[in-house]
């Protein structure tokens, strides 16, 4: 099976609907993916066909409880100045920590043009690799950030905060807590269910679900967990 029929029943089997286009960009991503691997070892997974499934269908299996939390979650933003204005909506906004070759991030933000997606690594070669891949796919809703995430200091905060491969759920919880915003979670993607590390979680952050993930190609079971800060 090709990537690109690979790529279609995959997303057929997890039920997405995907803007027009989407397919195209994941698979040019893919292709950008692979290109760089070569000089950057960006991924250990080197065969196109491991990628579909091991990336991009692994990214996409969480697009649904994304969806579900931030359709969840009001975005508003701070009314224009001027007697009797209303108060509007903002684009709902997520932080990929340790982003690394882009995921989830980019595959989120192909499949979702309407969610801002920082990409955040602090190695140098990853982001100039995610940066060309802004560049060439047009991801106008994505920002790269270099540097570690524990002294990022952006304007505004992020209703998700996200990881697949960055820490354990302590650190990944307590590095990044100054960017969470009021109502927001974190998503960390694992493997097999994380009973040391949630025991691990420091005071303050619960679980508020685990998710287990089916990816089409994969026969092992992924779990997304959700925390969230306690009152």
């Amino acid at each position: 099976m090709t990537p690109q029929a690979q790529l279609a029943a995959g997303i057929a089997a997890l039920g997405l609907a995907l803007p027009a286009g989407a397919e195209a960009r994941l698979l040019a991503y893919l292709a950008l993916l692979d290109k760089w691997n070569r000089v950057y070892n960006l991924t250990a997974v080197r065969d196109a066909g491991r990628m579909v499934s091991h990336h991009l269908l692994d990214s996409l299996a969480a697009v649904p409880v994304f969806d579900e939390i931030l359709a969840a979650r009001p975005h508003p933003s701070p009314p224009p100045e001027g007697e009797g204005a209303s108060v509007g909506l903002r684009p709902p906004t997520a932080i990929d920590v340790g982003s690394g070759g882009g995921l989830p991030g980019i595959p989120l933000a192909i499949v979702r043009p309407e969610l801002r997606v920082t990409l955040i690594d602090s190695i140098a070669k990853k982001t100039a690799f995610l940066l060309q891949t802004k560049a060439e796919l047009g991801l106008a809703n994505v920002q790269v950030i270099t540097g570690r995430v524990e002294d990022f200091r952006p304007e505004a905060g992020f209703d998700v905060i996200t990881s697949r491969a960055f820490s354990d759920l302590n650190a990944f919880v307590t590095l990044t807590r100054h960017l969470l915003n009021p109502g927001g979670c974190w998503l960390a993607m694992k493997g097999l269910y994380p009973h040391e590390e949630i025991a691990g979680l420091p005071s303050g952050v619960r679980v508020s679900a685990d998710h287990a993930l089916a990816v089409p190609g994969l026969d092992v079971t992924r779990h997304l967990i959700v925390l969230e800060p306690v009152e």
